[in-house]
């Protein structure tokens, strides 16, 4: 076989694993609820720790399920996916995904610290 052909059937392999391994949106959504939780545990003050399950089983769940239900949009094409956040009419991409992995960038922290300055005002 010639060079051409065997170049060919890698990527078509390559591009075939990148499809069946492609994240769900459910997938996505896991990764961005563990990470908001992440998030709004550093919020606090080290003395509301003890505080933060009990707020998280009353009320944080389904402000974190109402959150991702409404801001997190999941882009998922045939090869890759992205995350992205609808904020006050922007959509800024917060991660990817491929071959099984989903990366989140550090554009989510910033993210996450304009929406809670954003939340503590009202």
């Amino acid at each position: 076989m010639s060079k051409k052909r065997i170049f060919a059937l890698i990527v078509i392999a390559v591009m075939l694993t990148a499809i069946l391994t492609n994240p769900s949106k459910e997938e996505h959504e896991k990764i961005v609820r563990a990470k908001a939780e992440q998030l709004l545990k550093s919020q606090l003050h080290a003395k509301d720790q003890q505080f933060f399950g009990l707020g998280m089983q009353l009320f944080g769940n389904d402000i974190v399920d109402k959150f991702i239900q409404t801001s997190v949009v999941v882009d998922n094409y045939y090869l890759f996916s992205l995350t992205k956040i609808k904020w006050q009419g922007t959509e800024q991409t917060i991660g990817g995904g491929a071959f099984k992995h989903i990366l989140l960038s550090p554009k989510i922290d910033e993210k996450a610290d304009e929406i809670i300055a954003a939340l503590k005002k009202i």
